[in-house]
């Protein structure tokens, strides 16, 4: 009982975890619209979101010593694919949020659930049934709901939060490849290396400084945000299984909406709220299908 008890505690304490990075992970998207409002343009919000978090793994993969091979990996090309991916998400998603409401681009991303279910039989080589075709269809009707895409406030920028989501489904997948093949600092390291480099001429050509020390302070934590949501990410999992985590993940649409309410007084709209509900329903189901298959083998 003592025993069943501690583990009880250790995936209370990874639920807890779970909630904590997309916390994190909302300070960024809404920090990043307040500053893309205040006229920064989303390049250079971008490049500051991986060079603070390039510079805190890069120290962290260093400790006893900067020696090169702490910061490669026998599977390099897969690891900077993945970085590209990532940075890809949050480029998109940070051009999205300067025209759409933080509700909406935090609907459009938990499409990337049903994204990759899609792409796990081309990619993965998993067998997709019904039972799952019948959610990703369900999870895209969402995704139409929310969008409204024949309404007169649709917004052409969705295709780049949808852009942003399949991103993020690709990165995913190849997270799921590499765990276990590469340390998790290492994928840091690299996520940050990708995204600082590429993005470093775009953000030189369109810099412009922070008005006031607030804004500077909010500009650089988006990279440490960044950085410590994706730590507290790894060590949840260290905790509970993801199969338990997963479904707390759509706690990051319940945070943007706060942040999306007490910073620029908007509330989602009953389209967006019951296309959230159809998106998150669909995922719901994809988890339980594959919680169950798992149980099986």
């Amino acid at each position: 009982m003592a025993i069943a008890g501690q583990y009880q505690d250790n995936v209370r304490f990874g639920i807890l975890l779970m909630l904590a990075a997309y916390a994190l992970f909302s300070f960024i998207d809404a920090g990043a619209k307040w500053l893309a409002l205040l006229g920064l343009h989303s390049a250079q919000l971008a490049f500051m979101r991986y060079i603070g978090h390039f510079a805190i793994s890069t120290a962290l993969v260093g400790r006893g010593g900067f020696t090169l091979s702490r910061y490669t990996s026998p599977h390099l090309k897969l690891v900077m694919l993945r970085g590209a991916l990532l940075m890809g998400s949050t480029v998109f998603n940070f051009f999205a949020i300067r025209w759409l409401p933080l509700t909406l681009t935090s609907t459009i991303l938990f499409s990337a659930p049903i994204f990759i279910c899609l792409l796990s039989w081309p990619l993965l080589g998993e067998r997709v049934g019904i039972y799952r075709w019948s959610a990703i269809m369900l999870g895209f009707a969402g995704v139409a709901i929310a969008i409204r895409p024949f309404d007169e406030s649709f917004h052409i920028a969705v295709f780049l939060s949808l852009s942003g989501a399949f991103c993020f489904s690709l990165y995913s997948i190849l997270t799921r490849h590499l765990s276990g093949l590469v340390s998790t600092d290492v994928l840091q390291f690299h996520s940050g290396m990708v995204g600082s480099v590429c993005l470093l001429p775009f953000a030189i050509y369109f810099w412009q400084a922070p008005a006031s020390l607030f804004e500077w302070a909010i500009l650089i934590s988006l990279g440490f945000f960044g950085w410590a949501g994706h730590q507290v990410l790894t060590i949840a999992h260290n905790y509970a299984p993801a199969s338990v985590l997963s479904p707390f993940g759509y706690s990051f649409i319940l945070f943007l909406t706060g942040w999306s309410y007490l910073v620029f007084e908007h509330l989602p709209d009953r389209w967006t709220i019951i296309g959230a509900l159809v998106i998150v329903s669909s995922g719901m189901i994809i988890w339980f299908r594959e919680l169950s298959l798992s149980k099986a083998r």
